[in-house]
């Protein structure tokens, strides 16, 4: 299976981490980019190292192990209630190459060890943690601690969008972020459909008296907010007539909340709705989700079913009737529906992101609806589709795009709406600071002899923003060694945008393109930023040795000969090709 470029780029980064010396690393994917094909070819490019793999829901763990099957044709057992792994001394059936398990299994019990002590930590190098945000909770650091007792172990814990709020904690779980490829990342690329939202304003919808449990809206206060009737029938009513004919799910705040909403969307059409819930019996909900894939059912609620395992391209539409402070829940709802529509899904193999993106606009699916209801929120803020597609983009910016949604009350492309209040805020901050250099009458005289590398003005590539789990973080030697050769001075640079860089500078050597400090120097001699930063490694290197031989002026009409690789991995200069 060919992966996806940003696939790619992940799978490089976390072998490169592992590489510099960070044991367990964390990667960040949104719901519908393949965070399963992702660790799949991770493990096949680690065996015969055998791999475990650790989630916390059986749909996760079926899910997990075919397409590891089907992307590593490796064997896989399940090891969760009555199936077993095979152990040694089953001289008719070795152990598998993997073993998929949940993390109940591993570590229920008195002992509160579970099977744990089944598995040989030296058996196994290779851990992987589906949904990782969980891994901060103390029966996944007991799986953990068990199998780090074999020195040559490392850990992968893939996540979508988590917490902010617990982004620090999850640095201390993992050395670093491996890789980070935000919602918005895979909108631009066209791996997703773009998001609309539209705010609903019900006046008696108050959450100023509803308490805070666990970092989140208290269960039983949201949900005496949220089934009185005049915020019951005007989430219902504005549902209806905000949808249409567009199938979609809707997620409640309890399983009374999603039965009665259920209701009274069959009291407008019959057998539009039905609900279901974690205690739904397995069978029926079986059947109901079929009915729904099928079209049988336009919409389907649910109370805590569908945030994580469930995948239908044709849900259109996600109706927020259970707010929420949790970014990484909000972001595992909204993932129902980006995913592009099932007739395009297979197609969208064009290496050009503009390309993918107009495949995707002309589709039957063209975007996806989160509606949202608003009222008095009180001390709490709650998430919406601007905070989870805000990945590097500034607080204030979120915040401005979120007033902007409500005063509109309109659908809005909320990628759109945050990216013109980024650019807003970055314009009014470029006036200022041109304005106190005119105040201060500053004279720029540095010289190119003289001054530092700014690699992302070199590569023309905006610096991430910190996140809560670099807090704390150094570079390992290793990394040091690797941002000092790319003219980066690791003093000067805060850990986020370190990591950045050392991202990008394998994503330059895989690709065979020049190094930072030769684009600085093609730069320096006239080149265009855009020219200097694509120009491949050799490329470079010629260039720099005509500028150099011609007593270090840029030659006229100097072309490099381009290299080539070709399959057999001979190289073949086509001549005279100009960058």
């Amino acid at each position: 299976m060919k992966l996806r470029d940003y696939q790619s780029q992940a799978e490089v980064s976390t072998i490169e981490a592992w590489k510099d010396g960070c044991r367990s690393v964390l990667g960040v994917m949104p719901t519908g980019t393949g965070k399963t094909i992702v660790f799949a070819s991770i493990i096949r490019r680690r065996f015969p190292r055998r791999a475990l793999v650790i989630a916390h829901r059986q749909e996760l763990i079926w899910q997990a192990r075919d397409k590891i099957q089907k992307v590593t044709g490796l064997t896989v057992d399940i090891e969760m209630g009555e199936y077993k792994s095979r152990v040694d001394g089953d001289m008719f059936k070795p152990k598998a190459a993997v073993i998929v398990s949940t993390v109940q299994t591993l570590t229920a019990g008195g002992d509160g060890k579970g099977r744990l002590l089944k598995f040989n930590p030296n058996d196994f190098e290779t851990l992987i943690c589906d949904e990782g945000h969980h891994a901060t909770s103390p029966s996944y650091r007991k799986v953990f601690a068990h199998f780090l007792q074999n020195p040559k172990l490392v850990i992968l814990g893939v996540t979508a969008t988590p917490d902010r709020a617990d982004e620090e904690a999850l640095g201390q779980v993992f050395d670093q972020v491996a890789f980070d490829y935000e919602i918005l990342d895979a909108i631009k690329d066209g791996w997703l459909v773009p998001i609309e939202q539209q705010m609903v304003s019900i006046e008696s919808l108050d959450f100023h008296s509803v308490r805070t449990t666990a970092g989140d809206l208290n269960g039983a206060d949201l949900e005496a907010v949220m089934v009185s009737e005049k915020n019951l029938h005007g989430i219902a009513s504005s549902t209806i007539d905000i949808v249409g004919s567009r199938r979609g799910i809707g997620f409640a705040s309890s399983v009374n909340h999603a039965r009665m909403l259920s209701e009274i969307f069959n009291r407008h059409r019959t057998g539009m709705s039905n609900w279901v819930c974690g205690g739904t019996d397995k069978d029926e909900r079986k059947k109901i989700v079929t009915d729904f894939a099928a079209g049988k059912i336009q919409w389907l609620w649910n109370c805590g079913v569908f945030t994580e395992g469930f995948d239908d391209s044709g849900v259109e539409v996600i109706s927020m009737a259970r707010p929420t402070k949790s970014r990484s829940l909000y972001a595992q709802m909204c993932g129902r529906a980006t995913r592009p529509c099932e007739s395009i899904a297979h197609n969208l193999d064009s290496n050009i992101a503009a390309l993918r993106r107009s495949q995707i606009s002309r589709s039957p699916k063209p975007s996806c609806l989160i509606i949202d209801f608003v009222g008095n929120s009180g001390k709490h803020k709650l998430m919406t589709s601007a905070d989870i597609l805000g990945g590097n983009i500034s607080e204030q910016a979120i915040e401005n795009a979120k007033i902007e949604a409500r005063r509109s009350g309109q659908p809005m492309r909320m990628d759109k709406v945050i990216e013109d209040e980024e650019k807003k805020l970055e314009e009014q901050k470029k006036r200022r600071l041109e304005a106190e250099a005119r105040k201060a009458n500053l004279v720029g005289k540095a010289t190119y002899n003289t001054r530092k590398i700014d690699p992302f003005d070199v590569l023309q590539i905006k610096p991430v923003i910190s996140r809560g789990w670099d807090s704390g973080k150094v570079f390992t030697e290793k990394q040091c060694e690797k941002l000092r050769k790319m003219g980066v001075d690791p003093a000067d640079t805060n850990y986020a945008q370190g990591q950045q860089l050392l991202h990008i500078y394998y994503q330059r050597i895989s690709d065979g393109k020049c190094t930072i400090k030769q684009a600085a120097t093609l730069e320096k001699f006239g080149y265009s930023k855009q020219e200097a930063s694509d120009m491949s490694f050799d490329g470079a290197s010629q260039c720099i040795t005509a500028i150099a031989n011609n007593g270090w002026h840029r030659p006229v009409n100097f072309v490099p000969k381009v290299t080539i690789k070709v399959a057999n991995n001979e190289p073949i200069v086509d001549g005279d090709i100009p960058f």
